[in-house]
């Protein structure tokens, strides 16, 4: 039998145990019973479904393929707590599963290639996975933001949803604010990235603590990094200069054996509901939810990211980097991001070298995003949305 064959079969029991539990709860008579941890499916003996959930994750290795690891971490309770401890996290498998991915970081020998296609109708922006090596792929969606202009600043909403970008969503997970003049950024999680963040204190978190607007509204606003852009007021020619300094990534990360935060699962509360990943919410206590590690993050000095700088071509007669092939449109937003030389160590070592983050145009309205160790998927798309804003001391 196919695994598409089993997972149809799945489908049907599992609806006709539904209307089933319906009944009951009409009848009012019998408690309700799980119809999910009595399914045939939920009974099978642990040591066989662990092999079989093992040869599927180890098969589909890559999208569209990988979406049966998805669909077999959502059939029962048991399945998805097996296939929870069998699908290893980012930094290791460098595969893109749950959403939790799009939170911890990016591979440390691997480069995640994405793109994201901008909206200008709707100032909507969405990051996609790339599946192959052509810019024009379908790509698979990861992350949407939506362009909020206000008198003072400007808001980038971030949602795991591409039909309900607000921050009163179950799939929001955090936002960039801009200052008026557009040089400088804070990206701020809904959901603390280690043990020791704190709440910003913004016009946005004390009006939905003082109107409880609804239990699901993610409150938190935890600072996890800070985009600045040098000022230019006297109209010098020349690329843009950035730096962010990554509040939530201690230095020392950038070290062979150095550490990142990982977040492993969502924060109970933030996401109650989500149909069509039931299998992301968790009952783990907030010390589950992170490695050990963060808690070196209070202490160490923080990550420094600065734009790499590019050099002058005389032929061309124009600044160049190597982009790999990866950009093909010349524009002021392009910029690649290595750890700044003030994070400590040598100096000049090979980490100061390897680019974490390099954004750049390949059409009107789409641009390539390849990020990696020790920054996330989430973090890498809020910086790149700070390079769409609009920059009036820039440029």
């Amino acid at each position: 039998m196919s695994f598409k064959s089993i997972i149809q079969d799945m489908k049907g029991e599992f609806g006709r145990m539904r209307s089933r539990s319906h009944r009951v709860v009409e009848d009012r008579s019998v408690n309700v019973v799980d119809a999910m941890r009595q399914s045939c499916w939920a009974n099978m003996p642990s040591e066989l479904l662990r092999d079989v959930l093992a040869r599927i994750e180890e098969s589909d290795s890559a999208w569209p393929q990988r979406k049966n690891v998805v669909a077999c971490g959502g059939v029962c309770r048991s399945w998805r707590e097996i296939m929870k401890e069998i699908v290893k996290n980012l930094e290791v498998s460098a595969n893109l599963t749950f959403p939790i991915s799009l939170k911890q970081p990016g591979p440390r020998n691997t480069v995640i290639q994405c793109f994201i296609k901008r909206n200008r109708g709707s100032q909507t922006y969405h990051l996609y996975l790339n599946l192959s090596q052509a810019f024009n792929d379908d790509g698979k969606f990861l992350l949407a933001a939506r362009r909020c202009r206000r008198p003072t600043y400007t808001d980038y909403i971030i949602s795991l949803n591409a039909d309900d970008v607000t921050k009163g969503s179950n799939s929001y997970i955090g936002k960039l604010r801009s200052n008026f003049l557009g040089t400088k950024f804070t990206v701020y999680d809904a959901q603390p990235p280690n043990f020791g963040a704190k709440v910003s204190k913004s016009h946005s978190t004390r009006l939905v603590g003082m109107r409880q607007i609804s239990p699901r509204v993610p409150a938190g606003n935890y600072s996890v990094a800070h985009v600045s852009y040098e000022l230019n007021v006297l109209g010098s020619r020349g690329p843009r200069r950035m730096q962010c300094l990554m509040d939530a990534i201690p230095a020392s990360s950038i070290e062979p054996e150095g550490v990142a935060p990982t977040q492993t699962a969502f924060m109970p509360g933030n996401f109650e509901s989500f149909p069509s990943i039931p299998f992301f919410r968790s009952k783990s206590t907030r010390t589950d939810s992170f490695r050990s590690g963060p808690l070196t993050a209070l202490k160490d000095k923080m990550l420094v990211l600065k734009n790499k700088s590019p050099r002058w071509h005389e032929q061309l007669q124009c600044w160049c980097l190597n982009f790999n092939g990866r950009v093909t449109v010349a524009s002021v937003k392009n910029f690649q991001l290595v750890a700044s030389v003030e994070n400590g160590g040598d100096g000049g070592g090979q980490e100061q070298e390897n680019v974490v983050l390099q954004f750049g145009k390949v059409g009107k309205d789409i641009f390539t995003m390849d990020y990696q160790y020790p920054i996330s998927a989430f973090q890498a798309f809020a910086i790149c949305l700070s390079s769409f804003d609009t920059k009036i001391a820039c440029e």
